[in-house]
């Protein structure tokens, strides 16, 4: 028995209805896509993978990237899947962190990772956003059948790295229950069936795309239109071919500033999700104007995928979102003490359930700090619930800035900035942008009649970080505001900078 890959997977054997849909035009079938996905598994098989292994993946979206997840799950191996705009000092960390026995990247990024991959004792194999690759031409002469190996529920299935307050990311077990669970409940929650077609341009290296929007499509046997990425002309064409959408909130005010995108386009469509940041309310309102549809937003976390949704039948608030899942306890808690609050008191959301995370890879003290004996997980997300237990997030305990869906952490972009010439000290915040809820602002300190280059401070962060972390503006400052005990008081530094770009 394989929990995961017996519910979603193993049930489409045979099954000859659309599973995906490409931009190419090409359709493949539930049952084509669990042969090729067979294939995959004996190549982990042949490499020597056994069930508990870790697999790291930083491969462009694909049905092949897909197949990989599955043949993940049908060999017991745990998925680990990376963001295609890692460096590789960055991937080299959660190679190292994890134990990765197998790396999958892409042919073009091959020469630069082989030596760091084998320098800690892990294979490399190439998988490319066409399909091509070695780890594809290993699998092509293998059989279309593959033994799935038995799992318990409380096996991990995937790690998802998150951010720590130190700067060190922290990888997230998930186990097959988690997985499982959360997609279940979304699945009833959110009335999806077999008919339903979803407009999938999500990134499949996160909760959102992978977790949330594939496991749903394979739990209910749907087709999802698989888009590489998200194409403003693309899902205005193929949106009426479509019934749902799930999307972050750039993805709706990028459709409303086009003229396209009409009550008629969308008529065929029953649900439009928004999660990974916060949707503004003025968006909110604007898109049901246009449209006629009221965007149901959630609330989720790597660490326990979906925690809150807004009703799929009845009113679904602007600004919040929504009630605790069935299944998922929620209580709003006092920061200090833990207590829990009065009603309509703002503080630190506490979560408790079967989607809830088994702790954090390798670092026993910090699951202690975060998930509490008795099963509450700590989310640090702040919020209050309202009298008919809708739920509004208004900010977050720790620095965390979540931009376009990204989770970004202050310290590792500081770390960056303040080793450039001339460069005395540096602060990163999170300030409101209408397309990607947050945008990173570094504020920087020069030395003492040093001139600091703005310019090489953007290639500093271009060699070092991904895209999505990169500063979209720099402020110079004579000094960081502090408070009596000399914390940054980086409150006042988002509160100075909160309209440059609203």
């Amino acid at each position: 028995m394989n929990p995961l890959y017996d519910r979603l997977f193993g049930t489409h054997a045979g099954k000859d209805t659309p599973f995906l849909h490409l931009p190419d035009g090409r359709t493949l079938t539930h049952d084509a896509f669990l042969r090729k996905a067979a294939r995959f598994a004996h190549v982990l098989s042949d490499a020597g993978l056994e069930p508990g292994d870790r697999l790291a993946a930083q491969i462009e979206k694909s049905p092949e990237a897909l197949a990989l997840y599955a043949a993940c799950a049908q060999t017991g191996v745990v998925f680990l899947p990376l963001n295609t705009a890692y460096t590789r000092d960055e991937l080299a960390y959660f190679v190292e962190n994890s134990g990765a026995r197998l790396v999958v990247g892409d042919d073009a990024k091959e020469a630069d990772l082989r030596p760091m991959v084998e320098s800690f004792g892990a294979q490399l194999l190439t998988l490319n956003g066409d399909g091509s690759g070695s780890f594809t031409d290993a699998a092509t002469a293998k059989p279309e059948e593959f033994e799935t190996v038995a799992r318990s529920e409380d096996d991990l299935a995937a790690f998802l790295y998150t951010s720590g307050t130190t700067g060190r990311s922290k990888g997230a077990m998930l186990t097959q229950a988690n997985l499982l669970s959360n997609a279940e409940v979304l699945l009833d929650y959110w009335r999806f069936t077999q008919n339903d077609v979803l407009l999938h341009a999500l990134p499949i290296f996160h909760t959102h795309g992978l977790f949330v929007g594939t496991n749903v499509m394979l739990l209910c046997g749907g087709a999802m239109i698989f888009l590489p990425k998200f194409d403003l002309d693309q899902i205005i064409a193929q949106m009426p071919k479509a019934t749902t959408m799930m999307g972050v909130p750039t993805f709706y005010t990028r459709l409303l500033d086009d003229a396209r995108f009409t009550r008629d386009l969308t008529q065929g469509m029953r649900l439009f999700i928004s999660g990974s940041a916060p949707l503004l309310a003025e968006t909110h309102i604007r898109f049901e104007e246009r449209t006629g549809h009221r965007i149901l937003e959630r609330y989720g976390m790597t660490e326990t995928n979906m925690n809150t949704s807004n009703p799929y039948e009845g009113e679904r608030r602007a600004g919040t979102v929504g009630f605790p899942l069935p299944g998922v306890e929620l209580k709003i808690c006092d920061p200090q003490t833990g207590a829990t609050l009065p009603q309509g008191e703002i503080g630190i959301i506490e979560v408790r359930g079967p989607n809830v995370f088994k702790g954090y890879w390798q670092m026993p003290e910090k699951t202690a700090e975060e998930l509490r004996a008795d099963g509450f997980f700590i989310t640090g997300d702040l919020a209050s619930m309202d009298a008919d237990g809708y739920v509004t997030i208004v900010g977050r305990n720790k620095d965390l800035i979540i931009s376009g869906g990204f989770n970004i952490y202050p310290k590792e972009i500081e770390l960056v900035l303040d080793d450039q010439p001339g460069v005395l000290e540096s602060a990163v915040i999170g300030v409101p942008h209408p397309d990607f809820g947050e945008t990173v602002v570094a504020v920087i300190v020069p030395e003492k009649g040093a001139s600091v280059d703005e310019a090489a401070l953007r290639q500093a962060c271009a060699d070092s970080l991904a895209k999505f972390k990169h500063p979209r503006a720099f402020v110079m400052l004579d000094a960081l505001p502090r408070n009596t005990m000399g914390k940054v008081q980086k409150n006042a530094l988002r509160a100075d900078h909160a309209g440059m770009f609203t």
